[in-house]
């Protein structure tokens, strides 16, 4: 394995790719691997059968540098002012060999409307491997925490901007992070002397031994919301959950801030053990048919049990679209 003193006291910080499952990336035989060979000759003299061995050639493969970063989360819909917005990204050690990379973010990238602000910190590597920001996830501070992956690893990381209060509705605004192999990077073949794995030279492959990966905000100046309750009555004249007991659900739809939002479509599946009770769907207090038919509302079972209700184009001066229906608790 790669001497870890060589990067200094960053390298203490998840030492063997403790941040991802493996990925079918790495280029060929892992770094370090010795590969042997000796040649044999077997000859007679006269009745005296004899073999002779060569000496043995040995090599040992040297570490290739190679990374991809790919973009997890490629447009994020985000509001004018928002803070902490997240782009997720996933950094893979696409080498053949144990490496630590230096990350960095840019929020100044042509081609877009606005420049997202970078949030303090900026930079989040996914260390409880949740898939999202979490209190638990570490900061990443250059030098000090550089994630050091195996061949084949990936590290998720969070990059977290702020989103400018002058920016309008249909305004894209970029940011990238870009990896690099701490080793070095370079055009493809370049050399690191003796700074491979098990002290064998390093190689730089066919990414430079550097990536980035652009992901991108998009401000929709209004948002849904959604929120649900229930109530429950039993067979008994109470409100306890019994098998054979009624939920009733409410669900208030609702849009804030400006513009529009088309085309919005409510989708609730019924929950496993209950079954859905015909003819209790209603938008606004006015009942709709269980079929697919002219109205907005529908039970369908495929592809799940559910109810389903268009509620077209909402504004924030739409008020709260209200979706009622209910279950019965399996007997």
């Amino acid at each position: 394995m790669k001497s870890i003193r060589k990067f200094g006291a960053q390298s203490a910080f998840a030492v063997v790719c403790a941040f991802g499952a493996s990925q079918a990336f790495a280029v060929g035989v892992p770094a370090g691997t010795t590969i042997d060979n000796t040649a044999s000759v077997s000859y007679s003299v006269g009745t005296v059968t004899s073999t002779v061995t060569s000496n043995t050639a040995s090599v040992t493969v040297a570490e290739i540098l190679d990374v991809v970063v790919t973009v997890q989360t490629p447009t994020v819909p985000v509001a004018p002012g928002a803070a902490q917005q997240v782009l997720r990204y996933r950094v893979t050690n696409t080498g053949n060999g144990p490496e630590p990379f230096h990350l960095v973010m840019n929020d100044v990238i042509a081609g877009d409307q606005f420049d997202p602000v970078a949030a303090s910190p900026s930079i989040y590597l996914d260390t409880d491997n949740s898939g999202t920001l979490t209190a638990g996830d570490a900061a990443y501070v250059a030098g000090t925490n550089d994630p050091l992956l195996n061949a084949d690893a990936f590290v998720t990381v969070f990059v977290v901007n702020d989103i400018p209060t002058a920016v309008a509705d249909g305004n894209i605004g970029r940011s990238s992070l870009s990896a690099a192999a701490r080793t070095g990077t370079g055009t493809p073949g370049t050399v690191f002397a003796g700074q491979g794995a098990s002290g064998t030279d390093a190689v730089v492959g066919t990414t430079g031994a550097t990536a980035i990966g652009t992901g991108e905000y998009l401000v929709q100046g209004i948002s849904i919301v959604a929120t649900k309750s229930q109530t429950v009555v039993d067979q008994f004249g109470g409100a306890k959950p019994v098998p054979g007991a009624r939920i009733n659900y409410t669900i208030a739809v609702s849009a804030t801030g400006t513009g529009s939002a088309t085309g919005v479509v409510f989708v609730d599946n019924i929950p496993a053990n209950t079954t859905y009770l015909p003819g209790t769907l209603t938008l606004n207090s006015v009942s709709l048919t269980d079929g697919a038919d002219a109205d907005v509302g529908a039970f369908e079972t495929t592809p799940a049990a559910r109810v389903r209700v268009a509620l077209g184009t909402l504004t924030q001066a739409s008020g709260n679209q209200t979706v009622q229906f209910a279950v019965r608790i399996n007997n």
